[in-house]
């Protein structure tokens, strides 16, 4: 498992309390364990803070706003995104955008990503079973 010092995981700590809409929307989504995956949120890995991170399948998931195509940031997320590859975690960077327009299919490709094969999910959704004697 990955683990970052003491001044990652306080910065983690920090950023679960300032998360941005995308991620917060995304988390709540993610929360429940689709198709039966653990996410953690803002983990702390080496130097960096993963926003998302599912220990089980060593997969990352970055939800990238606007600033992530600006200046110097390509680069430094290339690094990280190296770095981690060397850690043996793959790196799944999806746009903020994509989270606010359609957040069901970023979880399906999420999932399809952890879980190659995957029919997450596996019946339509159509809300909880009617209560007894309602069927």
């Amino acid at each position: 498992m990955l683990h970052g010092p003491k001044n990652t995981q306080r910065l983690a700590k920090r950023l679960r309390r300032a998360m941005t809409l995308p991620e917060v929307l995304l988390w709540q989504a993610l929360r429940p364990r689709p198709a039966g995956l653990r996410f953690r949120r803002q983990h702390p890995a080496g130097r960096y803070v993963l926003d998302f991170f599912c220990p089980a399948h060593r997969l990352a998931v970055e939800v990238d706003g606007e600033a992530h195509s600006r200046g110097s940031q390509p680069r430094h997320d290339a690094a990280r995104d190296d770095w981690l590859r060397g850690q043996g975690v793959r790196v799944l960077r999806v746009p903020a955008a994509d989270v606010l327009n359609d957040l069901e299919a970023v979880v399906r490709y999420i999932v399809a990503t952890a879980v190659p094969g995957s029919s997450y999910p596996s019946v339509p959704l159509r809300g909880p079973p009617p209560p007894p004697g309602e069927e």
